[in-house]
């Protein structure tokens, strides 16, 4: 059996950022699959289940309210080892292409005040496992350590 694309990455060199993971099309369209990348795989603590969950809430909602990009999200969601999200959309973008989406998303998670969209029992499976003040912290931290400035160490896989 071969490799999934993903399973071919050179975790250990990998920093965090924000990477096209890959293409596929379906029918005509071009799908592009993003790895926002939160933490370094195998070299940090992973983000705890709460925070994703509460990220996971916040930017699937930023995106799906986004005035450009709203009929193009496919997907947001967290990666099965906990140190970063995948977003697909609809089109065939580079990384550089999201910067600014990805920016405005985190600027909406760190700033975010209120009740967590979705966080409760009739909207959401699990709405007790959030942390706010935690996803909060992680936004505030990728943007300061990874958006702000990124240069294509973190826009393209490490050979």
């Amino acid at each position: 059996m071969e490799k999934i694309t993903s399973f071919t990455i050179d975790h250990l060199k990998l920093l965090p950022g924000i990477y096209v993971s890959r293409k596929d099309m379906a029918g005509e369209s071009v799908i592009t699959t993003f790895d926002l990348r939160m933490t370094r795989p195998n070299f940090e603590p992973v983000m705890n289940t709460a925070e994703i969950h509460t990220i996971e809430h916040l930017g699937a909602t930023f995106l799906r309210n986004h005035e450009l990009f709203r009929d193009r999200v496919i997907y947001f969601g967290p990666m099965g080892c906990r140190t970063g999200f995948y977003l697909l959309l609809a089109g065939d973008y580079s990384s550089r292409d999201i910067v600014p989406l990805v920016r405005d998303m985190f600027h909406f998670i760190r700033d975010f005040e209120g009740e967590v969209p979705g966080a409760c029992a009739k909207d959401c499976g699990n709405y007790l496992d959030m942390n706010l003040n935690m996803a909060k912290y992680l936004a505030d931290r990728y943007l300061c350590e990874v958006i702000e400035g990124i240069d294509d160490e973190r826009l393209i896989y490490p050979e």
